[in-house]
């Protein structure tokens, strides 16, 4: 199973390349980033009616962004109706499977195109599975079910916490993308990921109905020669679960994520042709202004399970091993009827995330070297991607992005036009946009950037369950037509114990 490029395994490749009939040239989705619309007229969210010439100009247009977002400062949880609070963390999760840019700096000018996407951009749970079992073994264990020993599981768990994730002796996670440790509630939608893995690994090498249904939703869309002339015998039964919860994953970002956080007209829009024809599979503002959107969706505060107090958001900082008592047992606090509430997109964002406690340098620019964002404004999580917009990638702004989509152009903002600024950096756009449509969702142009580039990334990958929806129905035990987060979240509480899983504990 020798990997022909980065995330995708010769099965992958080869069945990319179904649609077309030739199995020995695979058409790979493209990892690198680009502009919507192609390249833009240069726009410079500045004065009116000069370019600044010194430093402290660039100083003064800082101070107003972050005047900009001090207005928007929110203290206390929302209660209102909104998504689920668990879909912010499941949207940084496909975030995570998506993209993953290791090259731009927030002061430095960068042409997207040159940026490489370290994730395959083909909602296919890279940031789970890595490249597979021989290309990745570091994620991957073995366990004994009946008489024999597979290793085709993914490791998971530690001997003073059994469900957090498998670390280094260092307490690095063992996972496919290093992000989805970042806090408690994304690791745990990680682990639960894995668990899903590895619980219906075991029950294929049981054998019985279940192995019977992953089996015949696996084959759905591929042609049968593909199952036997590319799959190596002893992978067979790991590529068929694989995509079974590919499958699973992506109707639930097409299905029920979207509809959670865009609004019906913006999904319908994408669908129908608004969004363009030509687009980049990847393009800058979706990854740096659009879905950066689940960030005025955070709460200040959360319950990790249901009936607990609630706990500051970085109350249990990431990137290290998780105590017992952060971990989530119970879902039903994210996900399900009882679920609290997420924080509407809008003009909002919680305190929290002005002080982001994992950023320890200061933001300076390569143009401005007099300029220098430091100690607090630095961990201002809203501040850096306006920052980023402008000093890295200078997207198109919101109003220009409005008037190529056709849709209603909102004023700049007060604090910007009392300043002679006449545009409005898409990002905070995108959010005034979901405020004003009255729905707590992305509308207008954040929510075609958002819907379009998720459907696109679907529509182009001919393996994607966007191509088999008129027969494609969830497995039934992960609540077939009616399936939802909730679902898949209380199957794997439920049945995660599998035998011998001590097998996979790592750190």
């Amino acid at each position: 199973m020798a990997t022909l490029h980065h995330g995708l395994t010769r099965f992958d490749l080869f069945t990319k390349a179904c649609a077309d009939g030739d199995a020995t040239n695979a058409d790979v989705l493209p990892q690198s980033f680009g502009r919507l619309f192609g390249k833009h007229a240069k726009e410079h969210l500045i004065w009116q009616d000069h370019k600044p010439k010194e430093d402290r100009d660039y100083d003064a247009l800082i101070g107003l962004y972050v005047k900009l977002l001090h207005d928007i400062k929110v203290g206390a949880a929302s209660t209102g109706k909104g998504a689920e609070a668990g879909m912010t963390f499941f949207g940084q999760f496909i975030d995570h499977d998506v993209t993953l840019d290791a090259t731009s700096a927030i002061g430095t000018k960068i042409d997207p195109r040159s940026v490489r996407n370290v994730r395959t951009p083909n909602l296919d749970l890279d940031c789970v599975y890595g490249d597979g079992p021989e290309a990745s073994p570091h994620l991957y264990g073995s366990v004994k079910v009946g008489k024999e020993t597979h290793g085709e599981f993914l490791v998971f768990g530690r001997e003073d916490n059994t469900l957090d994730l498998a670390r280094t002796r260092e307490g690095v996670a063992l996972i496919g993308d290093h992000r989805n440790d970042e806090n408690i509630f994304v690791s745990q939608i990680q682990g639960a990921f894995i668990c899903l893995h590895n619980i219906l690994m075991a029950e294929v090498f049981k054998g019985g109905k279940m192995k019977d249904d992953i089996e015949h939703c696996a084959h759905m869309g591929v042609d049968p020669h593909v199952w036997h002339d590319t799959v190596v015998p002893k992978f067979r039964n790991f590529e068929e679960v694989r995509r079974f919860i590919r499958l699973h994953y992506q109707w639930l970002v097409l299905k029920r994520f979207l509809p959670a956080f865009v609004t019906e007209e913006a999904i319908h829009a994408a669908k129908g042709g608004a969004f363009p024809a030509n687009a980049p599979i990847m393009p800058a503002e979706f990854s740096v202004a659009g879905f950066r959107f689940g960030h005025a969706t955070v709460q200040p505060t959360y319950r990790l399970n249901p009936g607990e107090e609630r706990i500051r958001l970085f109350k249990a900082q990431g990137f290290q091993p998780r105590h017992k008592d952060f971990n989530i047992c119970d879902f039903g606090a994210f996900f399900g009827p009882d679920a609290d509430p997420a924080r509407p997109v809008g003009l909002g964002m919680a305190d929290e995330l002005f002080t982001l406690p994992f950023v320890g340098n200061d933001i300076t620019f390569q143009d401005f070297p007099g300029v220098v964002v430091k100690d607090p404004h630095r961990a201002n999580l809203g501040l850096r991607n306006i920052l980023r917009d402008r000093f890295a990638f200078s997207l198109e702004s919101g109003q220009t992005l409005s008037n190529r989509f056709g849709t209603h152009v909102l004023p700049v903002p007060k604090t910007l036009a009392d300043a002679g600024i006449t545009r409005t950096p898409l990002w905070f756009y995108c959010l005034e946009e979901a405020e004003k449509s009255g729905e707590g969702k992305l509308d207008g142009v954040g929510g075609r950037i958002v819907a379009g580039t998720i459907i696109n990334l679907l529509r182009q990958d001919p393996m994607s369950v966007y191509h088999i929806l008129d027969e494609f129905e969830p497995y039934k035990g992960l609540g077939g037509k009616n399936m939802t987060m909730s679902h898949l979240m209380k199957f794997v509480e439920k049945h995660r114990e599998i035998p011998n899983r001590e097998t996979l504990f790592n750190g």
